[in-house]
């Protein structure tokens, strides 16, 4: 099979058609119509074998996870997913597992109504690139840098599982059968909180999806709106897997440090938390409050029960060490 073959058979035609699509795979460039009074959210991700994922992932997964990461970043400024791209890079064609592949990424792309408008097939190492766009309302956008003293910091859904799910793959940590699976159910689909970060219009202050650890995260946030927080560990939401199978010290790099949990961070003033649960409950999402912004310059202050708590292990970062 050749490149314009795997096109026309596994994306050209596939998956759902929008009416905003004006012309779609099959030239150049599509076309599409941005509405009216709305702002145009592009995000772009790259996944890189032995990077972001292991080489022994289903095919299904990987296409379900390579679109959910970056629906995640519209997720996080309140954007609708509408449109992708999707770049590919195979070391060979095997129509077994462009097949599975592409019917994971077909299967989330319908569920959140987004259409796939073309991209680009080429031969290398396995690597998927995606430039997802959405729309806002303008002026509407959630930012990482509206924080304010006094908001209160939440985040949706638990934290951790991803990273456990990673680091039992290496290091074959002992996990009763039932958690290992939601675990790696976890990493390798990741649900994006596309319907949340929708909600949180004109709820939240700021916003941000948890990528590189909640404490890295979090940092981003601080820098951009020029203030600080203390966050409450012992309130940072964890699921049962996790409970089940670590020890509370023993979870902590796990629910501080570690990212692909993508879920939302945000802040919520005084004013705004009572609404915000209410909101959330209609969409099955729970959140749940953490900490509090601080006044002062990018300092995060950890509390136990309300003693100070020292942490220094940080979040992932490209270059700085292998994430899997």
């Amino acid at each position: 099979m050749k490149e314009f073959e795997l096109i026309n058979r596994y994306f050209k035609g596939r998956g759902i058609t929008r009416r905003d699509v004006n012309l779609g795979i099959g030239d150049d460039c599509a076309l599409v119509t941005v509405p009216q009074n709305c702002q145009l959210a592009v995000t772009t991700d790259t996944l890189v074998s032995g990077v972001h994922f292991f080489d022994d992932i289903s095919p299904r997964a990987l296409g379900h996870r390579a679109l959910a990461v970056n629906l995640s970043d519209l997720a996080a400024m309140g954007a609708e997913p509408t449109w992708v791209s999707v770049g590919l890079t195979l070391p060979n064609i095997s129509q077994q597992w462009i097949e599975e592949f592409t019917e994971g990424m077909h299967e989330i792309a319908e569920y959140f109504n987004v259409q796939i408008i073309g991209g680009d097939t080429t031969q290398g190492p396995l690597t998927i690139t995606i430039c997802a766009k959405g729309t806002v309302p303008e002026g509407k956008a959630l930012r990482r840098g509206g924080a304010k003293v006094g908001d209160w910091v939440f985040v949706t859904g638990t934290l951790g599982d991803a990273g456990l799910a990673i680091e039992s793959r290496k290091q074959g940590l002992t996990i009763e059968p039932e958690h290992l699976k939601y675990i790696n159910n976890r990493f390798d689909y990741p649900t994006p909180r596309v319907a949340a970060g929708q909600v949180l219009r004109g709820l939240a202050s700021s916003a941000i999806d948890v990528s590189d650890g909640l404490l890295a995260d979090l940092e981003h946030i601080l820098d951009m709106s020029q203030v600080s927080a203390s966050i409450n560990i012992e309130n940072i939401p964890t699921s049962d897997a996790m409970r089940s199978s670590l020890s509370f010290e023993e979870q902590l790099p796990y629910i501080l440090s570690y990212g692909d949990d993508y879920e939302l961070l945000f802040t919520v003033s005084d004013d705004n938390k009572s609404m915000l649960d209410l909101k959330l409950r209609q969409y099955g999402v729970e959140a749940s409050c953490i900490g509090q912004i601080k006044s002062g310059e990018g300092q995060i202050e950890l509390l136990h029960h309300g003693e100070k708590f020292n942490f220094e292990q940080q979040g992932f970062e490209h270059f700085a060490k292998e994430q899997v």
